[in-house]
């Protein structure tokens, strides 16, 4: 049903003069905004959060500075993990009384490493229409100036803060035959990259810092050597999403399983050693045994 919220049309201000926006349809809307720079955001995007009745978004004074920028009045409503078991039910209220809500994150592409999933479900399971207004996303513009193959990725979003835990996720992701996409803050991605490094050799990567920022900055190179400069030094303030080349082919061969349990061995027993080989690889666990059995046995030898 229409509201008295509805009937009311709300202006916005692309350009510096106001613009009465057209009345959007009731429902869901995910908005993409800007990563970074506020003029990266859509036309269409700014007409629907004027026109909508309420706009959920992870923090209210990031989100403000976006809508007033553009001359935006609409109200911002708090929606993140901490808050989303008790905001949902008040935002799938809104939809049944015919209102128009529009969901957006911090920056970028809702639900890409952000909350929104669990509302986009209960809101199609409610028979709700969910629309999406397409735009900025970190993924896709640090794939974009990477410089390695595009054809196929595999976004992980941030890897474990942890060093035991973030090692043997990397083990995981050692053999995936795509170009890995990762985020990471400036505290932490020495580290990542260090370990990264350590398991990777020598592929190809590219570290993108403060994409669409006034001090954006892309280094590209061997992933061990991007790893001694951001050991040496290299500035790490602001935000950060890694790009990593997919395996050689070479990599990819059964021969390879021996060098990841060799780097398994040095941090984990050989049962998980070969379980998170078998796992990167695909391999047969009963196979990898044999190998791990092998390469004990040599390392045994060598050290008599």
């Amino acid at each position: 049903m229409a509201t008295e919220g509805k009937a009311r049309r709300r202006r916005y201000a692309p350009f510096g003069t106001a613009i009465e926006a057209a009345e959007a349809a009731a429902g869901l809307y995910l908005v993409a905004t800007p990563i970074g720079n506020l003029r990266d955001i859509t036309l269409r995007a700014l007409e629907l959060l004027a026109s909508a009745d309420v706009i959920a978004c992870e923090d209210t004074r990031v989100t403000r500075k976006l809508t007033e920028r553009y001359g935006i009045d609409t109200p911002l409503t708090p929606y993140h993990e901490h808050n989303a078991a008790q905001a949902r039910p008040k935002l799938l209220a809104r939809l049944a009384a015919g209102q128009t809500v529009a969901l957006v994150s911090d920056a970028g592409t809702p639900l890409i490493s952000d909350p929104g999933y669990k509302l986009v479900r209960a809101v199609c399971e409610a028979g709700h229409t969910v629309t999406v207004l397409p735009g900025a996303s970190a993924v896709l513009a640090a794939l974009s100036i990477a410089g390695l193959p595009t054809d196929r990725f595999f976004f992980e979003g941030f890897l474990p803060a942890k060093q035991a835990a973030r090692q043997k996720r990397i083990a995981v992701l050692a053999n995936i035959p795509a170009t890995l996409v990762l985020f990471e803050s400036g505290s932490r991605v020495a580290a990542m990259l260090a370990d990264l490094g350590a398991a990777f050799g020598n592929r190809k990567a590219a570290v993108c810092r403060e994409l669409t920022k006034l001090h954006e900055e892309v280094k590209r190179g061997d992933i061990e050597a991007l790893a001694h400069e951001y050991a040496a030094g290299a500035e790490t303030r602001g935000e950060f999403v890694v790009v990593v080349a997919p395996p050689r082919e070479d990599e990819e061969k059964a021969d390879d399983v021996d060098d990841m349990l060799r780097q398994a061995l040095t941090r984990v027993s050989v049962k998980d050693a070969v379980g998170e080989v078998a796992l990167a690889t695909g391999r047969p666990r009963r196979e990898v045994y044999q190998r791990a059995l092998v390469l004990a046995r040599n390392s045994g030898d060598d050290a008599g």
